[in-house]
C-alpha cells in the first residue's frame, strides 16, 4: 500500500484543526501520515494540534517559533514528507470520505502521471454542506502535460483551489517547492510545473474535498483584489515560461495566449465599469490601469491606446472607451462571455467585429 503524507498548514485555525486532521485520518484503505505545521498561530492551535499527536500515533507536529508565512511553511511540510504521494491541505479545508484512497488509486494505475485532482464542494460558516460525490468506479481522465497547460492557458486560471489535488512524491522531490516571489499564485506555477513533466489526471465525478469560505481565510483577507489577482498570474505565467516551460515546443504560442486571456479579463472587468454592468463601477485610477495592463498583455494591440498608452484615457468618452476596449478584445482575444459583454459597446460605435472561434482542447477520457 503506498503512502500517503497529509500535510496541514496551520495559522490561527485552532478551532478548524482538529475536524481537518479527522478528515485525514479516517480515510479508509490507505497509509497515511498527518504532518501539522503550526506557523507561531497565537490561537489555540498548539493545544488541539497536541492532542491529536497524543491520540494518534500517525499525527506528528512541528512549532514555529516565529511566523514564516504560507509559502516557507508549505515549503517546510514538502520537506519533511515521505509518502509516495502527498496532499496539502489547509486547516480550514477537509478532505472527503474516500479522498485518498480514489487518488492513489489513480497514481497506483498510471505511473507517469504526476498528479491527479477532482472537484470539491465549497461551503461557508452559515450553510449546510452539500453531500459529496463518492463513486466506487470514479471516471478518470488524463490530458498530456501540454495540453493541460495549454488549458490553463486559454482560461488563465487554475481549476485547482489546492485541497483536492494529489501529487506524485518523487516528481515533488524533484521539481522542488514553491516559489516564494508569487505569494498568491504559486499553486498554480506549480501545477504548470508539475504538467510540464508529466501527464495530468482528473477525477471527473468525484467530489474530493470540501473547501472552505470564510471572513478570515487567505483567499479574502490577502489576495482579493482584481489588481492584484491579475498582476500575479501575469507574474505566474511569466515565471513559468521563463523556466520550466521554456522547454515546450510552442512555448511562445502558448505564452501569448496567456497574455491574451490575461487582456481579456482586464477588458472585461473594464467594459462591465464602464457600462455599469451588474452595479459595476470603475475609478478613473482603476479603469487606467486596467486599460494598459490589458494593452501590456497584447503590444501589438498598443495602437488602439489613446496616445499609445492610454495617457489621455480621461478625455476620452466612456462609450468610446468601452468601444476601443471591445475592439481590443474582438481582435487579440477568443472568450465567449467576453465577446457579450463587448456586444453592446461595439454597437453603440458601429462596428460588428469578426470573432474567432479557438479549437477545443479535448480532454479524452483513457479508463474508468
Amino acid at each position: 500500500m503506498s503512502r500517503i503524507s497529509v500535510i496541514i498548514p496551520c495559522y490561527n485555525y485552532g478551532r478548524y484543526l482538529r475536524e481537518c486532521a479527522t478528515s485525514a485520518l479516517t480515510q479508509e484503505g490507505v497509509d497515511v501520515e498527518v504532518l501539522i505545521l503550526d506557523d507561531a498561530s497565537d490561537d489555540h492551535t498548539p493545544q488541539v494540534a497536541d492532542e491529536l499527536a497524543a491520540g494518534d500515533p500517525r499525527v506528528e507536529v512541528r512549532r514555529h517559533e516565529r511566523n514564516v508565512g504560507h509559502i516557507g511553511t508549505y515549503n517546510e511540510g514538502l520537506a519533511w514528507a515521505t509518502g509516495d504521494y502527498i496532499v496539502l491541505l489547509s486547516a480550514d479545508d477537509l478532505l472527503v470520505p474516500g479522498a485518498l484512497a480514489r487518488a492513489a488509486a489513480v497514481l497506483d494505475r498510471y505511473p507517469r502521471v504526476g498528479l491527479v485532482y477532482g472537484e470539491k464542494l465549497v461551503f461557508d460558516e452559515d450553510s449546510s454542506r452539500t453531500p459529496p460525490r463518492t463513486p466506487a468506479d470514479p471516471a478518470v481522465q488524463i490530458r498530456s502535460g501540454r495540453d493541460w497547460i495549454k488549458g490553463r492557458c486559454l482560461a488563465a486560471q487554475s481549476p485547482i483551489a489546492s485541497p483536492e489535488v494529489m501529487v506524485r512524491g518523487s516528481l515533488q522531490r524533484q521539481l522542488g517547492g514553491y516559489r516564494g516571489d508569487l505569494p498568491h499564485t504559486a499553486d498554480l506555477e506549480m501545477w504548470l510545473r508539475f504538467a510540464a513533466h508529466a501527464p495530468i489526471a482528473r477525477l471527473a465525478d468525484s467530489d474530493q474535498a470540501y473547501y472552505r469560505q470564510h471572513a478570515q481565510s487567505m483567499h479574502r483577507t490577502s489576495f482579493g483584489t482584481t489588481r492584484e489577482s491579475l498582476d500575479e498570474l501575469k507574474a505566474c505565467f511569466d515565471a513559468f515560461f521563463a523556466e520550466d516551460g521554456r522547454g515546450l515546443p510552442d512555448a511562445e504560442r502558448l505564452h501569448r495566449m496567456a497574455r491574451s486571456a490575461l487582456a481579456a479579463r482586464a477588458a472585461h472587468r473594464l467594459i462591465r465599469g464602464l457600462l455599469h454592468m451588474r452595479g459595476d463601477t470603475l475609478c478613473d485610477g482603476e479603469a487606467r490601469w486596467l486599460w494598459q495592463f490589458a494593452v501590456g498583455c497584447r503590444p501589438n494591440a498598443s495602437a488602439f491606446a489613446t496616445g499609445g498608452s492610454g495617457a489621455n484615457f480621461a478625455a476620452v468618452g466612456w462609450v468610446a472607451q468601452a468601444g476601443i476596449a471591445g475592439l481590443l478584445i474582438s481582435l487579440y482575444v477568443r472568450n465567449p462571455g467576453v465577446r457579450r459583454a463587448a456586444a453592446p459597446a461595439l454597437r453603440a460605435l458601429g462596428r460588428q467585429p469578426q470573432w474567432r472561434h479557438p479549437r477545443s482542447v479535448p480532454q479524452a477520457p483513457v479508463g474508468r
